[in-house]
């Protein structure tokens, strides 16, 4: 289970922080967010415990807990829904005969792409349930 850990002082290591952790169980990984310009903690970081009830333990133990002079404050660390979601390729172009007979440069090339571009339109309004105005139901 990763914890978020907010409100920690500039100079608190991740060694001090996993050392408190461990107390609670096992303790995976431990990562500082840190500033890229000055290279100084940013006050919050992640600590990732392998056994959801050791690190619920730790989570309610620790939460409120005074370390280097801060109150520090831990939770479940929440899962990013941009980072999460899944990304669909699009699909393979496959070649049209339109394609295949003007393979040569010129306007006529243009025309296809056209005509392509308005053929994707319409596949793409009856993929997601969209009605074309031209359909009669």
């Amino acid at each position: 289970m990763k914890l978020l850990v907010r409100n920690l002082a500039t100079a608190t290591s991740c060694d001090k922080i996993k050392t408190l952790f461990s107390e609670y169980g096992i303790v995976q990984s431990c990562n500082l967010v840190l500033d890229q310009k000055t290279g100084k903690s940013k006050g919050f970081g992640f600590v990732e415990m392998p056994k959801a009830g050791e690190a619920k333990a730790a989570m309610q133990k620790l939460n409120g807990y005074k370390l280097a002079g801060n109150i520090i404050r831990v939770k479940k660390a929440q899962i990013n829904k941009e980072s999460a979601e899944t990304v669909v390729s699009p699909a393979p172009t496959v070649k049209t005969e339109k394609q295949e007979q003007t393979q040569q440069p010129g306007k006529e090339n243009l025309q296809v792409e056209q005509d392509d571009m308005q053929d994707n339109e319409n596949n793409a309004l009856n993929i997601y349930g969209k009605i074309k105005e031209s359909d009669d139901y």
